[in-house]
């Protein structure tokens, strides 16, 4: 036999060690496709929990801005109603004001009608008093004017008293009331000291209002 013809022959120990050879391989490349599946079974996992977080946050962010806009189209609602309130409320105190504006002139000339129609009532009650001054004073020279004067005069008090005209005429001896008298001078009396000596001038009176004080002379409890 040549060598060309010659078959490799199998030992029992190659065997073995071929086997021994394939199983580790075949140990090795089962662990690896085992421990790469796991961690791309987590990484995915990851994935999907914070996608999930994500999703639930934007939702949790979409409900508040819904709230906020809500509650700000609210205010603005309030706000224009406040606006139209206070639009009418403003056009309101305008017509007020311009009411209170006109009664006021119409106040102004009532009370300026009822001043000229009671000066127009009392000049023609006095009227007649002057025209009788007028006669009076028309008479002869040397005649007693006195009369006629007396007459005039109560004529006089008459129209004073339809007005709730009074006089002021406080009788001598009587003490001085600021509020009514005016002392225009003091002089030596036999009457008390601080009382009035005379009337020089009377006053006059119309209910509680002193139109005009009385002028009085008051002792200086010097005299005789």
């Amino acid at each position: 036999m040549s060598d060309d013809d010659a078959v490799d022959v199998e030992t029992p120990d190659d065997a073995e060690g071929d086997a021994e050879r394939t199983n580790g391989t075949a140990e090795a490349t089962g662990e690896g496709r085992s421990d790469g599946s796991a961690a791309a079974g987590d990484a995915r996992s990851e994935e999907e929990a914070l996608a999930a977080a994500v999703a639930e946050h934007d939702e949790a962010l979409a409900r508040e801005v819904a709230a906020l806009e809500a509650e700000l189209a609210e205010t603005r609602e309030e706000l224009r109603e406040r606006d139209a309130e206070v639009d009418e409320l403003t056009s309101k105190l305008a017509r007020v004001k311009a009411d209170f504006s006109n009664y006021k002139e119409r106040a102004k000339r009532k009370q300026d009608e009822i001043r000229e129609r009671a000066s127009e009532a009392l000049v023609e009650r006095l009227a007649p008093v002057r025209n009788d001054l007028l006669r009076a004073l028309d008479q002869e020279a040397g005649s007693d004017l006195r009369p006629g004067v007396e007459s005039t005069l109560e004529k006089f008090d008459e129209v004073l008293a339809e007005e709730g005209v009074e006089s002021i005429e406080p009788e001598p001896g009587e003490e001085v009331d600021p509020a009514r008298h005016q002392v225009m001078l003091r002089v030596d009396s036999d009457r008390p000291e601080g009382a009035i000596h005379e009337v020089y001038e009377p006053g006059y009176e119309m209910g509680d209002r002193v139109l005009s004080e009385a002028k009085v002379t008051v002792s200086t409890g010097d005299g005789e």
